[in-house]
């Protein structure tokens, strides 16, 4: 008879505690402790349990040796391709999380009739919708002909028996891990027990058939993904879906891949018809944006290996609050509150009585620190009325000092500039070890105080001038 243990374990981090707590003292949720029941099949009389062997010994490797780059399959989507690295590979687990209605079983029930129109064998598995909801968006997407084998189930035991008949499928999609059980775990589907045991069995099943699995899962109300971070470790690539209501695009990010880099991103856009890939995300973010109006400039990023421009906005008005306000959408608000010191410090600036906003137009999430000179020249051309011409780009990292620092991939963050009618870019000064042609001029300035003389020269009529705002 297998011994029951009782555990008190975090729903939304997978803490275990042996009595119930209000509060987790790991993540600080409260009320997240559920108390589950789990059966150790290893428990009973001495004797019928299996001895334990002194261990084998095993031969170690060298660091050298063959390499083989793992088979990819792809999933004729492009930007999907990009993220995962290349394609999907044999028997990998792939966990893609996003908030709910972003898009995430649109673009895999795309993907799925992709790969079954080129004859693999894909296997849909949705725990959450029936099977008459899962038709009716795969007939408003166009793709009902498409030969995808489609389940409403459950039961981890029941769906690797069915994939198991027969010829393993090359893909196999489940909607979603927080809806799985297992027998093996007497505890409620959702649980932090129930996660991780549904996800091992079916991890199991795909190392040992070469199936590629990917596990829809929830996200919390912070963004991250539902259920133990242990999940998020068994799995080889770990992908957020990201957007917003607001905007029709989607942006597919991976934050764990063990097959290819992390870095990338899959820019969608939501239609109709489903969701089309965006082949040149610069032109989308750059729609519509004003060309003479104070305090937007233009941003040459990079996501990943491909450059993305987008338009950083900025807006400083006089405050009658005793502390300003300092709001920020798209970017860090620890950055916006260092670049406001340094161009108070070194660039003689008064900005400690004005609020200041600041926004990522499109509702793209830039991380890198390249956008600091954009994001200050936009400061700058908002609080003194210049408007920054409309054929710049910016980029570059500011040091405390006031200095602007040099920044990774210049000849790509130019190439794509150029691309879009761009003329001047407004850079750091390039190492003077690399003797590299541009695909335009950049304006190489060295100190915060240079941006700053620039865009007072250029001050629109009535507006006060830079020299006024000055300490």
């Amino acid at each position: 008879m297998a011994k029951r243990s009782s555990q008190f374990i975090c729903q939304e981090c997978g803490a275990v505690y042996n009595r119930w707590k209000g509060k987790c003292e790991a993540c600080g949720g409260w009320n997240t402790i559920v108390e589950e029941t789990s059966s150790s099949p290893l428990a009973g009389p001495a004797s019928t349990r299996p001895s334990r062997a002194k261990g084998r010994v095993f031969p170690f490797e060298s660091l050298s040796g063959e390499i083989k780059e793992a088979p990819r399959i792809p999933s004729g989507i492009a930007e999907l391709d990009r993220v995962t690295g290349g394609g999907f590979v044999h028997g990998s687990i792939i966990l893609i999380g996003g908030d709910p209605g972003i898009g995430k079983s649109t673009l895999l029930m795309q993907a799925a009739a992709s790969l079954a129109q080129k004859g693999h064998r894909v296997a849909y598995i949705s725990g959450e919708e029936a099977i008459a909801q899962v038709r009716l968006r795969a007939e408003r997407l166009g793709l009902a002909s498409a030969p995808v084998e489609l389940a409403a189930e459950t039961n981890v035991e029941d769906i690797i028996a069915t994939m198991s008949n027969g010829v393993p499928p090359t893909l196999a999609i489940i909607d979603s891990i927080q809806t799985m059980w297992t027998e093996t775990v007497e505890s409620a589907p959702g649980t932090v027990t129930q996660v991780r045991g549904s996800a091992q069995a079916l991890i199991r099943f795909a190392k040992t058939k070469g199936t590629a699995v990917i596990l829809v899962g929830h996200v919390t109300k912070d963004g991250q993904i539902a259920g133990p971070r242990v999940v998020e470790h068994m799995v080889d690539a770990v992908v957020s879906f990201d957007g917003d209501n607001s905007h029709h695009f989607r942006i597919l990010r991976a934050v764990k891949n063990r097959f290819g880099p992390t870095d990338e991103i899959g820019v969608f856009e939501m239609s109709d018809q489903g969701l089309r890939e965006i082949e040149n995300p610069s032109e989308l973010f750059l729609a519509g944006r004003d060309h003479a109006v104070p305090g937007t400039a233009v941003f040459a990023g990079m996501e990943g290996t491909r450059p993305v421009l987008t338009e950083i906005q900025a807006l400083v008005a006089p405050s009658s609050l005793g502390t300003p306000r300092r709001s920020v959408i798209g970017w860090d608000n620890n950055r916006l509150a260092m670049i406001l010191a340094v161009l108070e410090a070194h660039g003689g600036l008064k900005l400690g009585m004005h609020d200041v906003y600041l926004n990522v137009a499109g509702g793209l999430r830039i991380n890198e620190p390249a956008a600091d000179l954009a994001a200050a020249a936009a400061l700058v051309s908002s609080l003194s009325g210049a408007a920054l011409p409309s054929d710049t780009v910016y980029f570059g990292e500011l040091g405390l000092s006031g200095a602007i620092r040099p920044v990774s991939h210049m000849q790509n963050r130019l190439k794509e500039a150029a691309k879009l009618g761009f003329r001047t870019a407004v850079t750091p000064v390039p190492r003077q070890e690399r003797n590299e042609k541009f695909a335009l001029t950049p304006n190489a300035i060295g100190h915060i105080t240079d941006l700053v003389a620039s865009i007072a020269a250029s001050r629109v009529r009535g507006k006060p001038h830079l020299s006024d705002l000055e300490g």
